[in-house]
């Protein structure tokens, strides 16, 4: 159960939820009214975290058989199947059935690594998870560019090593960044997270916003 309140249904069999996905949800500009699409929604925490910040409709897009089944209990557990719609789909295709342009905002958690950076965990769910199997920060981006509408804002959370991948391929789509805050573990320590948000076809002018320490004297305070 998070602060809000809501039960979330995960397993340690699979890639459960963790820090980063409650800060996207912090950190996302996210309209009162209209329609909001999550990308590699997992578990389904990131929609179920915006519901308590909206009253917009919510399509999260899953692409594992067995994590979005269980985000789908998780939004009936909550008694938020009027608000939230659990699609399983590949995100690559998902924008031909959408539609260009349909979604207000667009918040996406996608995985992390390139496939050939690092060892990929044996287990399925962790490695398509972590690592780029089923798409690239090139298909992530593009699919972002064609669900939101021109002025509609897009949220990521990644690693700060891939910021200029980021950057670039963004606005190769047409996504102009325009808010970035670094997460850093302590005050001491390098970031080890980046959020940012990029607008549909906005104008170069970004704002970077004071960093988020995790902890302060062993203690969590975020």
């Amino acid at each position: 159960m998070t602060e809000s309140g809501l039960k979330i249904i995960q397993s340690r069999e699979v890639f459960s939820f963790s820090l980063d996905a409650v800060l996207l949800s912090r950190f996302a500009s996210i309209p009162k009214y209209g329609r909001i699409a999550d990308l590699c929604a997992g578990n389904g925490v990131i929609p179920l975290l915006l519901s308590d910040k909206t009253q917009a409709r919510i399509d999260a897009v899953e692409i594992q058989p067995r994590l979005a089944d269980m985000a789908r209990r998780s939004v009936t557990l909550n008694g938020l199947s009027g608000q939230i719609t659990i699609i399983e789909q590949d995100l690559r295709i998902y924008p031909k059935l959408a539609g260009n342009g349909v979604y207000d905002a667009v918040t996406v958690n996608p995985p992390y690594m390139p496939v050939t950076a690092g060892d990929q965990n044996e287990n399925e769910h962790y490695a398509i998870a972590r690592h780029e199997i089923h798409c690239t920060l090139e298909d992530v981006a593009e699919a972002c560019a064609r669900l939101v509408r021109p002025g509609g804002k897009v949220a990521m959370v990644h690693r700060p090593s891939r910021l200029l991948d980021i950057v670039e391929t963004m606005r190769k789509w047409r996504l102009e960044p325009k808010r970035m805050q670094f997460v850093h573990p302590h005050a001491n320590a390098e970031a080890n997270m980046i959020l940012i948000e990029a607008m549909r076809d906005g104008k170069p002018d970004i704002k970077l916003l004071p960093p988020i320490m995790v902890y302060e004297n062993g203690v969590q305070i975020v």
